[in-house]
């Protein structure tokens, strides 16, 4: 067996943003469960743990979402959605790190839905004024918790051949 088809690397290397979903075909609780174990197996600064997960499958909060964030039509098919948050006030490390930490957590968030036969797509939020705002509302997010993305999360309804990203001009060894 090569390195490549090793199951973990596999997951990772197949991952590809998935934005149409089987609208009617719901997601098991179990398989939402593992994802939320794995988003919360990522390492963080100090140990701190400074994230909250939102899981919206209210079809109608899923809509709200959608018309929420420009690029969020998907969300109007996806099975549930995860929204990533972090709470900077909980820690110095927090403070200076939430978003590494909650980033960390939303990777996991993607691979584990691939390695369950999920597709995932994350919607950036932090970044982009008036995006958390409208997402805050939407959902009763309190103003001190900063809202990182939204992962739309289903069974997906296309595909996506694999593609590699690898690029050697990008890799410095020891020195630029």
């Amino acid at each position: 067996m090569s390195l490549r088809e090793d199951r973990a690397i596999k997951v990772i290397l197949d991952r590809r943003s998935i934005r149409k979903f089987q609208k009617d075909r719901k997601v098991e609780p179990e398989k939402l469960e593992i994802i939320l174990e794995c988003a919360q197996a990522a390492p963080t600064a100090g140990g701190t743990r400074p994230w909250h997960f939102v899981v919206v499958d209210e079809r109608s909060l899923l809509d709200a979402l959608a018309e929420a964030h420009p690029y969020g039509k998907m969300l109007h098919e996806a099975g549930f959605a995860v929204v990533v948050c972090g709470d900077p006030s909980i820690s110095d490390f927090a403070k200076r790190y939430w978003e590494e930490d909650c980033s960390a957590a939303m990777q996991n968030i993607l691979l584990a839905s691939q390695a369950l036969g999920l597709g995932s797509v994350w919607l950036g939020v932090n970044n982009s004024p008036g995006r958390p705002e409208a997402i805050r509302k939407v959902l009763g997010i309190p103003q001190h918790i900063n809202v990182l993305g939204i992962a739309a999360i289903g069974y997906p309804a296309e595909s996506k051949e694999p593609h590699s990203g690898y690029d050697n001009q990008r890799v410095h060894h020891n020195k630029w």
